[in-house]
């Protein structure tokens, strides 16, 4: 995103480096906001530029970066150039980034950020998630909890057959709930008799063995290593999951032809993937190179009042319950039309910030204390920003976001919350690369911290009409991408609460 001023950056750099500007984009980021001072809104990483030269031939950054910053000149664009530590800072006209940033947003819409020049040179990719994997005929267990969460898919669920188990069962209701969309689903039945193909295709290829007992088996070091051989048939002729997700892979490349597939389990099936897809490596699938096991960790300590909890059921329920609670036990919580919606999209909320703030291969303690703080680094807290944002919208109605002055938004409060909603593009590229929530959370809890900060200083009733409509500008920006962040994140935000 960055509504531009990168890419402007970038072709000023390119007539004084003799580079193309696409090759300096993405060494171009904007600054995260300080406390302490005022920073710039974009800096360039000597670094990045030099990363081809090893060490010994490396010139000082820090003279490359002053000397760098001699050639550039100012302009309508640029209105302050400055050095740091190995980095040339770019300061935007501020009139310029306030107008073009809340413009940007508004006009932008639910896809402020993903329009940046940062995916522009991206090829559009076929993609498919594999999680969650519950039985359909039995409870839906706390342990799929986290697969399904970071499977990251809208809403509803609609599944075809089965209409008497699903009766009789829970799943359609909990993922009613949770949010969670799938596209297609295939049973492990699906795949028993392709099961039979894939060892077949095995045993032609001389891989497949035979053990005293039995079962089949592939080694996978070529020479007898215990820790690298794979059971792919039981004695009695069944198959494994092992081969199940053999013929399952296969499948979905003969119907997607799929550039990527992502398999979303906890961190103990890391060597399970592994070995399925080195397996499907040595069938001669070099596509096999596209798959990619993206695991968590064990989420330890999760109770609800009737003690140790089993099903995903009982903790939904118990994030109503104590949700219901907690809203009628504050003084802000208004009349709402349906409170146990809000409760339960409030709860939800809750959980998926707890289950995202860290890495997703790191265990944590679960603590009900924590997941439903009001203040503090909680969804709580986001989707209480949220309610508080739209509620100011509807106090003061849209008439005063037709146009706006930009001269009144350069307090210093303003000047950060823009230069924050300036990184948001960052944010959703760095977690597109690394497949992390993490970072989209961080960026939104700061938000709402500045959003909460701003709020209480940038007043907007009793302001004249002109400083008035121009707050509303920046306040609705910030509901705006908040909101976005949370839909990514697979929070339905709420209006009220």
């Amino acid at each position: 995103m960055a509504c531009g001023f990168r890419r402007s950056i970038a072709c000023q750099l390119s007539r004084v480096l003799d580079l193309p500007p696409e090759n300096l984009i993405k060494s171009i980021s904007a600054v995260p906001i300080s406390r302490k001072e005022e920073v710039a809104d974009f800096q360039l990483s000597v670094d990045s530029l030099l990363e081809n030269n090893n060490d010994h031939s490396r010139p000082d950054t820090q003279v490359q970066a002053r000397k760098l910053a001699e050639k550039l000149k100012c302009d309508s664009v640029v209105s302050e150039i400055s050095t740091g530590q190995g980095t040339v800072n770019f300061k935007i006209n501020r009139e310029l980034l306030t107008k073009t940033v809340l413009q940007q947003v508004i006009k932008d819409g639910s896809k402020y950020g993903l329009k940046s020049e940062l995916f522009s040179g991206l090829p559009q990719k076929k993609i498919v998630v594999e999680f969650s994997s519950p039985n359909i005929a039995k409870k839906f267990h706390v342990g799929h909890l986290r697969s399904t969460i970071i499977g990251l898919l809208g809403t509803g669920f609609q599944l075809f057959g089965y209409e008497e188990k699903l009766q009789s069962s829970p799943l359609q209701h909990l993922f009613e709930r949770l949010g969670v969309h799938f596209d297609e689903y295939s049973g492990e039945s699906f795949y028993r008799e392709k099961s039979q193909e894939v060892l077949k295709l095995l045993d032609s290829k001389g891989l497949l063995q035979k053990t005293i007992k039995g079962t089949a088996i592939v080694d996978l070091s070529g020479n007898g290593d215990p820790s690298s051989i794979c059971t792919l048939m039981r004695s009695d002729g069944t198959s494994l999951y092992a081969t199940r997700d053999l013929a399952a892979a296969i499948d979905r490349m003969d119907k997607y032809n799929f550039d990527t597939m992502i398999y979303v389990t906890d961190k103990g099936q890391k060597k399970h993937f592994q070995q399925v897809f080195q397996m499907l490596q040595i069938m001669g699938y070099d596509w096999a190179e596209r798959c990619q096991h993206v695991p968590f960790g064990v989420v330890q300590g999760m109770k609800t009042r009737k003690g140790d909890v089993t099903f995903l059921e009982d903790v939904l329920n118990e994030i109503r319950l104590r949700m219901l609670q907690n809203m009628a036990s504050l003084k802000t919580t208004k009349v709402l039309e349906n409170p146990q919606e809000t409760a339960e999209r409030v709860g939800l909320a809750a959980l998926i910030i707890q289950d995202f703030k860290g890495l997703l291969l790191s265990d944590y303690q679960f603590s009900w204390d924590r997941v439903f703080q009001s203040r503090g680094d909680t969804g709580v807290f986001l989707q209480y920003t949220h309610a508080r944002l739209h509620s100011l919208e509807e106090t003061f109605g849209c008439g005063y976001l037709n146009d706006f002055n930009t001269a009144c938004l350069q307090e210093p409060q303003s000047v950060s919350i823009l230069q924050h909603l300036l990184r948001f593009d960052e944010v959703l590229y760095r977690s597109s690369q690394d497949l992390q929530p993490r970072h989209i959370v961080s960026y939104l809890l700061t938000l709402s911290h500045l959003a909460g900060m701003a709020h209480k200083t940038l007043y907007v009733k009793d302001s004249p009409p002109e400083v008035a409509g121009a707050r509303l500008h920046l306040f609705r920006a910030v509901r705006s991408v908040l909101a976005n962040g949370m839909k990514l994140l697979g929070i339905t935000p709420v209006c009220r609460m």
